[in-house]
């Protein structure tokens, strides 16, 4: 049986919900597919999350690699659920960061690829890996786990709280 368009459902209904569970075992798989591609016999320099949706998944992958120094690049690229041009509002140390070599890139998400594709252009050399990925942005990431279609709004649990909700069909 097909499911019925519903003309007033809005866009960002199309979700795609993410647990703390599910982000977890996510990016515990992203670790472990960046395990022992790093350019010094297989290991990292260092990790940069993207604040704010890189910081859990880049915690949980430093820990899964054993990599102690993780710094952070703050990147504004949605103003609500409303994209806009990336901005960079905070970087890491220049000499910690170099061109990018050795070090992994974490984001949650890449969505268009714009703000990927501004950390790209300060970091050529770094390892650019993100948990989730649409098909606009993939060519921006070196690694990711799970692709959704570009129409997908996916709500991370950071975003969340647990609430009653209508049942799809209605109440009748």
């Amino acid at each position: 049986m097909s499911e019925r368009p519903r003309p007033d459902r809005l866009p960002h209904e199309k979700g795609f919900h993410i647990s703390w569970d599910q982000i977890h075992r996510d990016s515990r798989a992203l670790a472990w597919r960046l395990d022992g591609q790093g350019p010094d016999d297989g290991a990292w320099r260092a990790i940069v999350a993207i604040t704010r949706g890189g910081m859990a998944p880049a915690m949980i992958i430093a820990r899964e690699l054993d990599i102690r120094l993780v710094d952070t690049i703050s990147v504004k690229s949605y103003n609500h659920q409303t994209q806009m041009d990336a901005v960079v509002l905070n970087a890491p140390n220049e000499e910690l960061m170099g061109d990018g070599t050795g070090i992994l890139v974490i984001d949650d998400l890449v969505d268009s690829g714009k703000t990927l594709e501004l950390v790209r252009k300060l970091y050529p050399k770094a390892h650019f890996a993100t948990v989730y990925a649409k098909p606009k942005g993939r060519p921006m990431v070196h690694t990711f786990i799970t692709e959704v279609s570009q129409d997908t709004w996916i709500f991370f649990p950071w975003d969340m709280a647990l609430q009653y909700v209508e049942p799809y069909r209605g109440t009748d």
